[in-house]
């Protein structure tokens, strides 16, 4: 079968390029002849500096997936969309699958979508990463969604918050629940020693993990302050690693306020794929604070290091956690609940084998099942 993935890829950077590439390399194990379209302007510069305050959108990592795309769509340019359209209609493909997660780029992906349905017999596959978006722009967002979302003939989705969403604009719309694979791009060059030599931690503490872009609705401030009350049971070191897309001086002064420099490690940058592994290396667990969700990235990539993980019971995030196996769950915005996990789990550790019980849980995340149901989507 000759598919067309549209989303972003290398030189862009982030988890939708991650998971394009990783995509990529499965159905081509399958056997499908797979051609990428990606971005030659994915945002302007003032909307980018505006919504996603990040030094760049190219990706400075040494270590890539580095595969052939075309660069083809400019996201407020429709004459790209058009022509996007027409190299579709030329190289004529079984199937083009689209990675969506915002109404930024609806105006872009609806009318492309529209124009292959009418002129075309190709079908169209949406891998719904959000229906509605974290941040929601509500007199815009509806209209746009609902453009994006009409004539798409099948959705790939990827949890229960999301499904729930996509029936709201779409009731009649055809469907397959996968859950996200695990990410397996990135690679472990650390051991649990080196990794915390490198970060100037002690081989025997206890180490908390946020990572990832921090944003207001990943709800960093409630891990901070849950920071204190487990300190009042035992010593441990908060590492947060990720770029900031929200006010970083807030949680600068959080930080201050509770006294908790001597127990958080602060890397404010995006983390290149060659780094990761010694964020997670260093780390017992990953903590996901999240006030709103659909999915995350950031568990499969705990799982691809066979981390356990502590998330609150948002959107999807519970569906993927095994309670006292592959983590906790907790109510979201509770302080004492937080922290009151995150000693439970400290507690359990050395009687627990968490990366035993992830090893055998992640399976089903996998990249074939994602493959075969998007092959099966238009069989």
């Amino acid at each position: 079968m000759k598919i067309f993935l549209v989303g972003t890829a290398y030189p862009l950077r982030g988890g939708i390029a991650h998971y394009v590439a990783l995509l990529y390399n499965q159905l081509k194990s399958m056997g499908h002849e797979v051609h990428i379209i990606s971005f030659k302007r994915q945002y302007p510069d003032f909307l980018f500096k505006l919504l996603f305050p990040g030094k760049t959108q190219h990706d400075p990592s040494q270590e890539i997936i580095e595969l052939p795309s075309h660069a083809l769509i400019d996201s407020i340019n429709p004459i790209s969309w058009f022509k996007t359209f027409r190299h579709i209609k030329r190289e004529r493909p079984h199937l083009v699958v689209y990675k969506y997660w915002m109404p930024f780029f609806a105006p872009a992906y609806g009318t492309i979508v529209l124009l292959t349905k009418l002129f075309t017999a190709t079908k169209s596959v949406f891998i719904a990463d959000n229906v509605i978006p974290h941040e929601k722009t509500p007199l815009i967002d509806p209209l746009l969604t609902k453009w994006a979302l009409w004539q798409v003939d099948h959705f790939i989705v990827q949890s229960e918050a999301v499904k729930k969403d996509l029936l709201q604009y779409r009731p009649q719309a055809k469907f397959q629940q996968v859950p996200h694979p695990v990410f397996e791009i990135f690679k472990s060059h650390f051991t649990t020693q080196q990794a915390r030599q490198q970060l100037k931690i002690q081989s025997d503490e206890k180490v908390i993990l946020f990572f990832g872009y921090v944003r207001e609705y990943k709800g960093l401030n409630y891990l901070i302050e849950a920071l204190p009350i487990v300190l009042k049971q035992m010593k441990v070191r908060l590492l947060i690693a990720g770029e900031f897309y929200d006010d970083e001086t807030k949680y600068r002064q959080l930080i201050t306020t509770l006294a908790l420099e001597p127990y958080i490690i602060l890397k404010a940058d995006y983390i290149p794929n060659e780094e990761v592994g010694l964020y997670y290396a260093a780390a017992d667990v990953v903590v996901l604070p999240y006030v709103s969700a659909t999915q995350s990235g950031i568990i499969q990539i705990a799982y691809n290091y066979n981390k356990p993980v502590i998330t609150t019971n948002v959107g999807g995030l519970p569906e993927v956690i095994r309670e006292g196996e592959t983590g906790f769950i907790v109510p979201a915005k509770d302080v004492s609940a937080l922290a009151a996990a995150i000693v439970k789990f400290f507690y359990l550790q050395g009687n627990v084998d968490f990366a035993q019980y992830i090893e055998s849980h992640k399976q089903q995340y996998s990249w074939e099942r994602l493959a075969g149901a998007i092959i099966n989507a238009v069989n």
